[in-house]
């Protein structure tokens, strides 16, 4: 039987996260770097992720590669792919954590191009990164796909449908996954409800606040926050956890 220690341990591994210049994505490459994987920092902006990857090498000993990648294009998302091979011959584990959920101001006022590159970069990239990633995965030795997606995909409002509607379509991508390369690649869900991130930086003045107070642990998350659990569902502690759907969200949404 493994100790609790080596269950969580990642050294060997390879992790992808997108988005991982900043924020939740930012927080989960560092976190799975300490814990002993090497990480592909992703974002659309190289410099940052350079700087993201740089910082992180430092912090853990481990190797960070940087790679621009707009996960709203398909031949970005190739591209990525064909990186991590080649300079890593694998990937353990997918961490499809890049989102946008860009303001309007009433429904008639979205706009095609918005609501395309909405859903281009919350659903039809992890789309593009989790069939061929998890394809190679299950013709090597496995792994794991985890989807960030929002508490809000359960309980959508109108001042954020196009995102809602994308990410419920990352949901319904997981439970597909979770299936597609049994028993070899495992495929789970995070539901992070309101963090303290770009999107909640662009609120309106005091909305922060009212929504941490509504929390039953009376804030709003952090990115450090989702580091435990992506670190759960990346190791074999969670090896037989498949399919699963877990709010981080301080208990918002517990009546769900």
């Amino acid at each position: 039987m493994k100790t609790p220690a080596e269950l969580f341990d990642l050294t060997g591994k390879v992790v992808v996260v997108t988005g991982g210049s900043r924020g939740i994505g930012r927080a989960v490459a560092e976190g799975l770097a300490g814990a002993g994987a090497d990480v592909v920092v992703a974002s659309r902006k190289f410099d940052a992720c350079v700087t993201a990857a740089a910082e992180i090498a430092a912090a853990t000993g481990r190797r960070a590669l940087p790679v621009a990648c707009h996960v709203g294009r398909w031949a970005d998302c190739d591209a990525l792919v064909d990186t991590v091979y080649r300079e890593f011959g694998r990937c353990d584990v997918l961490v499809n954590n890049a989102g946008m959920s860009p303001l309007y101001e009433n429904l008639p006022a979205v706009t095609e191009e918005l609501y395309d590159k909405t859903h281009a970069v919350n659903a039809r990239g992890p789309f593009r990164l989790g069939s061929l990633i998890g394809t190679r995965m299950a013709a090597g030795d496995g792994g794991s796909i985890i989807n960030v997606t929002t508490a809000g995909s359960l309980r959508p409002g109108a001042d954020d449908l196009p995102y809602a509607m994308a990410k419920a379509g990352l949901n319904a991508l997981t439970l597909a996954l979770a299936g597609a390369w049994s028993p070899k690649v495992r495929a789970n869900l995070v539901l992070p409800g309101a963090f303290d991130t770009d999107i909640t930086n662009a609120w309106p003045a005091g909305q922060k606040e009212s929504v941490a107070v509504m929390n039953p642990l009376r804030r709003i998350g952090v990115p450090d926050d989702m580091v435990g659990v992506c670190l759960f569902l990346a190791s074999a502690a969670s090896s037989y956890v498949n399919g699963a759907q877990i709010l981080v969200d301080g208990g918002l949404f517990r009546s769900l």
